[in-house]
Formats: C-alpha cells, sequence, structure tokens
C-alpha cells in the first residue's frame, strides 16, 4: 500500500493528523483509515483527477516577475485534507469573532475621537506615522459602524498545539474562491468521503457574502444593487473577483463602468442606461480609487467615488481607511485594543511580538537576528521578510542596517515551528507546514468560515505558504472527533 502511516515521521512538530508512532488524530482517523486502502495506483488517478479539474474549471493565480512580466498557472493543490476538530474550532471561531468586533472598533475610533490614543493605550507617534491611516476617512460613520467587512485572519498552529493569530488582512482579503474552489475538486476526487463522513460544509459562502453586503446598504430597498469592483484582468486575484460576481449573482464591474453624478449617488452603465448601485465590493487599494481623493492618475476607480461614500449614498467594503489595522506593527496592540473596547481577554494569542520603534526592543532584535523572523509593517505574500536562522550574514547585516534606518517600518518574531500535514509527494506521504486563512464577514451579523484556506508549503523545509513563493493549498475539514 502507498500510504504506511507508522512510518510517516512529525519530526518534533506537531502535526495536523498523525500523533506520534503513526497513530491519527481522532478527527483524523477515518480519512487516514480510507486513505491507507488505495493503492499507488488509485492515489495516483485522484491526484491526475484532481489536477485535471483545476485546470478545466480555471482555477488559476498570477505570478509577477522581477522583469515586471506575469505568468498564470494552475492553482497547486494537494489531495489530503486538513482535518480540524470541530470542538476545537468553535473555540477558534469565537476567537475571531471577537478579534474582529474590537479592530471594527479601533479603526472607528482612529477616524473619530481617537480615545485609544488619548488614554495612551495606543502610541500617537505609531498613528502619526502609518502609511494606511486616511485623512479623507475621518469623522466618516459607515453603517452598522463596520469598516472591515471582510477579513482574513491568518493562523499558525506551534509545536505545542497553541494557535496563534499571525496577522489580520482588512485591506482587500483574497483567497476564499480558493477554500471553495479546493472543496468542490475534493467532492469530485473523494465523493464517497462526503458520503460516509460528517464534514462541516463552505459552499454557502457566497450567499452568506451577499446577505452580509446587502445588510450594509445605504437605503432600504428590496434588492440592493451590489457590484464586485476589480482592477481588471491583469490582476492576481482576477479569477476570484469573477468567481465571487458570478457566485453572488453580481455585476462583476472596471472603474470605467461606474460614473458618480450630482446627486453623489453612483450609477453602473448598463445598454439600458444608467441604474444606481448600492454597494461596492472593492478589489482595488485605496489609493486607486479615486482620483479624485487619492492617486490623481489612477485609471483604476471612479472620480468622485469618495464624496458619494462620505455623503452616504454608496456602501464600500471593505471600507477606505480600514488597512490603518493592517499594519503588523499595529497587530501587536491588538490584544491591547481588544481590553481596551470590549472589557475582554483575547481567546486567541498573538505571536509574541518585538517592536523595533521601542529602542530596548529594538537592540535585542539587531543583537538576535540569527533567531528571529524580521518583517517590514506593509508587505503582504511573504516578500521584504528576514527568516533570520535561514538568512546568510550579509543578509542579516542588511536587515540591521534598515531596522536602523526606519525603525517603524519593522518587526521580528521568534521562528514558530508551524505545524505540518501529510502531504503527497510522488506515491508517499511527506510533512509539509501549513498556516490557515479564516475568512469573517461583518455586517448585521458576524460569520466566520467553517475552517478556512489552508495554505501549505510544498517545498521540504520551507515554512513559505505563499502561492507567489511555491506554496499551495488543501481542503480543510472541519469534523466532530468519533463521528463518520
Amino acid at each position: 500500500m502507498a500510504i504506511r502511516w507508522g512510518s510517516y515521521k512529525v519530526k518534533g512538530y506537531y502535526d495536523e493528523l498523525i500523533r506520534a508512532a503513526g497513530k491519527p488524530r481522532p478527527a483524523a482517523a477515518h480519512v487516514c483509515d480510507y486513505l491507507r486502502t488505495l493503492t499507488d495506483r488509485e492515489i495516483d488517478e485522484r491526484r491526475q483527477a484532481a489536477d485535471v479539474a483545476m485546470r478545466v474549471m480555471g482555477v488559476t493565480f498570477t505570478v509577477y516577475s522581477e522583469e515586471g512580466g506575469s505568468i498564470d498557472r494552475a492553482w497547486p493543490f494537494d489531495i489530503i485534507p486538513r482535518v480540524i476538530p470541530g470542538e476545537e474550532w468553535q473555540r477558534v471561531e469565537a476567537g475571531l469573532r471577537q478579534r474582529v468586533k474590537a479592530l471594527n472598533l479601533f479603526i472607528d475610533d482612529l477616524y473619530h475621537e481617537q480615545k485609544i490614543v488619548k488614554d495612551g493605550v495606543f502610541p500617537r507617534e505609531i498613528l502619526a506615522s502609518s502609511k494606511n491611516y486616511r485623512p479623507q476617512c475621518e469623522g466618516v460613520s459607515p453603517p452598522r459602524g463596520v469598516w472591515a467587512h471582510i477579513c482574513g485572519s491568518d493562523l499558525i498552529r506551534d509545536k505545542d498545539g497553541t494557535i496563534y493569530v499571525l496577522e489580520d488582512n482588512l485591506r482587500v482579503p483574497s483567497g476564499v474562491s480558493y477554500m471553495l474552489e479546493n472543496r468542490l475538486v475534493m467532492k469530485r476526487v473523494f465523493p464517497e468521503l462526503f458520503e460516509e463522513h460528517s464534514i462541516r460544509p463552505v459552499d454557502d459562502y457566497p450567499s452568506q457574502l451577499y446577505d452580509m453586503l446587502c445588510s450594509v446598504a445605504p437605503r432600504s430597498v428590496a434588492r440592493p444593487e451590489v457590484v464586485v469592483l476589480t482592477p481588471g484582468i491583469y490582476n492576481s486575484a482576477y479569477f476570484e473577483h469573477a468567481y465571487l460576481a458570478q457566485q453572488m449573482g453580481a455585476e462583476l464591474v472596471e472603474g470605467r463602468d461606474l460614473v458618480v453624478e450630482s446627486d453623489d449617488c453612483v450609477y453602473m452603465r448598463t445598454v439600458e442606461g444608467l441604474t444606481r448601485v448600492d454597494v461596492i465590493y472593492r478589489r482595488i487599494d485605496d489609493l486607486f480609487l479615486d482620483p479624485e481623493a487619492f492617486n490623481p492618475d489612477s485609471q483604476l476607480g471612479v472620480r468622485g467615488l469618495m464624496r458619494a461614500w462620505k455623503a452616504g449614498k454608496v456602501t464600500l467594503a471593505n471600507a477606505p481607511g480600514a488597512g490603518v489595522a493592517d499594519d503588523k506593527v499595529v497587530y501587536a496592540y491588538v490584544p491591547k485594543a481588544i481590553k481596551y473596547y470590549l472589557g475582554e481577554e483575547p481567546l486567541l494569542q498573538n505571536v509574541p511580538t518585538y517592536l523595533c520603534t521601542d529602542a530596548k526592543e529594538r537592540e535585542h532584535v539587531l543583537a538576535n537576528l540569527d533567531k528571529l523572523v524580521v518583517k517590514p509593517a506593509n508587505e503582504s505574500g511573504g516578500y521584504g521578510m528576514l527568516i533570520g536562522p535561514h538568512a546568510s550574514a550579509k543578509e542579516r547585516e542588511e536587515f540591521a542596517r534598515l531596522i536602523r534606518k526606519d525603525p517603524r517600518n519593522y518587526i521580528a518574531q521568534p521562528l514558530v515551528t508551524l505545524s505540518t500535514t501529510p502531504t503527497l509527494v510522488e506515491t508517499h506521504v511527506e510533512p509539509r507546514h501549513v498556516d490557515l486563512r479564516p475568512f469573517i464577514l461583518s455586517g448585521e451579523s458576524t460569520y466566520v468560515t467553517t475552517g478556512g484556506l489552508t495554505r501549505v508549503a510544498l517545498r521540504k523545509g520551507s515554512t513559505v505558504v505563499n502561492s507567489s513563493q511555491g506554496g499551495g493549498s488543501k481542503d480543510t475539514w472541519i469534523v466532530d472527533e468519533g463521528s463518520p
């Protein structure tokens, strides 16, 4: 048989499926037992079927080269699922709800009275130097007080089994379409597993997203007009923009398809004339949204869009300015924000974080670059990082220079030994490191995806899970222990 769990070595990490001595964790017992019965040929057939399904469905992502070009690649997918016990997920979900509630209160406070700053909980100098604070948003009160309607918080598990929040993505979080497509592919490849076992569904996300967007519409109409605003076909996440628009039954538009009229309302150009738009799920960064308010050279946005939003004539999701909390320096203060706004202890912990703005912590970072991971405050996709234990002396010297030059732009964290999960390598399994991105929707109510997008570092020994740097993904199953 191809998969022999007894020879699978967890190597001192926390493995999501297998405990020591090759024994499956209780929630993963059924799937592990089933996989053990498959022959090499059957496993290879399932893998090929998954690859074909991804290609047929057109599931791709875009990789940008240093020369400025781009390449569309098939989505890398591993057919062995990641399994999380339902009881554990219940605790994680509660922690995510708590965190996003506090983040929305934090953002709203920063654009109004800034009480958290005046009370000395959040440093004024950190806010003053924020690259994502938008003065244009001051005094605006979006419907229901929600700024981050869609949040993707990245979770990791350390070797002792503790789940940490690694970062919060509040600007234009992506990846949910891959979560949904992963599940569709798994149902095609392993239909018998879904017939025999209780795996919690994820396919209600598009309807939940649509309902949430309708719940924050600025006017009371039977069916608000919801559109998805995309930068266009050359954007790396265009597949997701088109997919979500199609699944919601919403129009996919570019900036040139919209216009703001003299009544400060936003209208969509159609063959039948102008149609008023109520909610824009925007997948364009703040600075390109409106050439009237931000970058005057932007060809992607809509002139007057900020004016319409401030007038309460249209809802933008996520709201402009929400990215003020999507900052790795601000991230370090989220536990304090939870206590400040909610009077509660955080249910999910941050990874221990050193702030280079603090002189004492900065010296500790500079003295221990060979042991720490250094991250720039506002980069994403795994770019601009220093993984100290794996870096050369020259790379560490360069980062020391960068930190001294601009301490506000860097944080440091210990290298967390990400959990692993069995991953197919040819016809056998090897451990590969993973993280998890659940998605939280905030509107009239709060919704958390059942699991999320598990990203996997396909390169042996790597902890970089981003697809742009060689990562792939798995389907994420939330199951109850011992249940079929």
